[in-house]
């Protein structure tokens, strides 16, 4: 089936630096010929027909803009076969051939799904903060909430210096520790408490007997949100009881990370990618995520992206102790 027209959509999370992967992809796909369609709010514009034509203007000055344009939804609809069935139908109505799905883990899934029932060449975009596709060294949006989360953690350092107290500071990453154990590196943060270890040993515990604060006044600690971890409120809570000696607070960072305006890193790996989901398509690619891996572009069947999990590089753990002391 030849393609003439490429529909894009942002799904799940929102990501800094998925503007800049949109504006790629619309102009990559233009400067080869198709036409394309701005698909908003995720899988639930497909469903509900919120279909724009996008031309090379629609996308100027985007490019510095955190959130997308095409704005995000989760759409319950969409997991549902009568639901796809109506994207489909959109779809073929709107004559768009081929789909660019930029987000992440769940975002992908439902494009593997929709794409096996429909038989739709679709490319997906790993746009997350998180960091957790497997297949790609990064993500779109990585760089830019570590920097967020840097910046966040600097400022705190500098309060907790001023009173002797253990700080938790809660980042995101659903279960996946790369945000934490990166941010705790950048930080100089005493430890990071991540999902990936956490039924292994008891993390909490090997950092207070490790002699926590023998030399320091004020200690950092990065938690992982995840039912795993307890996030940085179930750790606070234990202290209290175990370890009531010591003197907790709790910064949840939360939706910040999301926000901002994408780093350079950030931009460049977005416009790459875009560019790289278009060739994709040319090249008769469907069901691939665009990756990077050793700063070459890579493609990652969908199947190999969602049902790997992303192993963190567990040196880094040691990194952050030896560096701690």
């Amino acid at each position: 089936m030849e393609i003439k027209c490429v529909g894009i959509l942002t799904s799940g999370g929102d990501a800094p630096a998925m503007n800049a992967a949109i504006r790629a992809v619309t102009r990559a796909a233009i400067y080869n010929g198709f036409e394309v369609k701005g698909i908003m709010r995720g899988y639930k514009g497909l469903i509900s027909g919120e279909i724009i034509p996008f031309k090379t203007q629609n996308v100027s000055n985007i490019i510095k803009q955190g959130g997308t344009i095409l704005k995000t939804a989760r759409c319950q609809e969409f997991t549902t076969p009568e639901g796809r069935k109506i994207a489909y139908e959109t779809m073929q109505k709107e004559g768009i051939d081929a789909l660019v799905v930029i987000g992440g883990d769940g975002s992908l899934t439902g494009a593997r799904v929709f794409a096996s029932e429909y038989n739709i060449p679709i490319v997906g975009l790993p746009g997350t903060i998180d960091n957790d596709l497997y297949g790609t060294d990064t993500t779109i949006g990585y760089d830019t909430a570590l920097n967020t989360i840097m910046e966040a953690v600097d400022k705190l350092r500098d309060t907790a210096s001023s009173h002797e107290r253990l700080f938790f500071v809660e980042v995101m990453g659903r279960n996946a520790g790369f945000l934490a154990l990166n941010g705790a590196i950048a930080t100089g943060a005493e430890a990071a408490i991540i999902p990936e270890i956490a039924t292994e040993v008891d993390q909490l515990a090997e950092l207070i007997q490790n002699g926590f604060r023998k030399s320091k006044n004020s200690s950092i600690v990065l938690v992982a949100e995840s039912e795993v971890t307890g996030g940085a409120m179930g750790l606070a809570k234990r202290v209290e009881e175990e370890y009531p000696q010591y003197d907790v607070r709790v910064t949840i960072l939360g939706h910040i990370q999301r926000g901002g305006s994408p780093t350079a890193s950030d931009r460049i790996i977005a416009s790459r990618m875009g560019e790289a989901a278009i060739n994709a398509l040319l090249e008769g690619q469907r069901n691939v995520m665009i990756g990077i891996q050793n700063d070459e572009i890579v493609y990652v069947p969908f199947s190999k992206a969602i049902r790997n999990d992303k192993p963190i590089n567990r040196d880094l753990l040691n990194t952050v102790k030896i560096l701690s002391i």
